[in-house]
């Protein structure tokens, strides 16, 4: 992916917190997906899928009607300690101890994927139709022929 493709979504945690916050990342990229009124599906990795360094990752997909297959927009991980070992990154814990951070990071849209499938699904015997979230932005409904 070129430089400008994806939006990244970055949280440093306390490691009681990191497991929480990694299902509100989900959450968020979910109601991102939602707004922008696409069919999509979360897919929670295995071991042999995610890159070494992850603790769990997910991913979602949405469909991409002219390819009749799903397309991963978004890979959500916690790395727990992996990254903050390296970086010497602590925070200080209940216990007024200091312990190694969670690092979560993941893309919140493949934006080129988000376009494709924007413009495959919303097509309509009028054109194409813009979801209403991004009506505002814009300033039309439709995109016709």
């Amino acid at each position: 992916m070129h430089q400008f493709d994806k939006v990244e979504i970055v949280r440093i945690e306390e490691p009681a917190n990191s497991y929480a916050v990694l299902e509100e990342m989900v959450e968020h990229v979910k109601g991102l997906l939602r707004d922008l009124e696409l069919p999509y599906r979360q897919l929670l990795l295995c071991g042999g899928d995610m890159g070494f360094s992850s603790a769990m990752t997910y991913d979602m997909e949405v469909y991409a009607a002219a390819q009749g297959r799903w397309l991963e927009v978004s890979s959500i991980s916690n790395f727990e300690t992996f990254q903050s070992n390296r970086l010497k990154l602590r925070v200080k814990g209940a216990d007024k101890k200091n312990h190694l951070a969670h690092t979560l990071n993941g893309s919140a849209l493949a934006l080129a994927r988000i376009v494709a499938a924007l413009l495959e699904n919303n097509q309509t015997p009028e054109g194409i139709r813009i979801p209403k979230a991004l009506q505002p932005y814009t300033g039309f409904a439709m995109i016709t022929k």
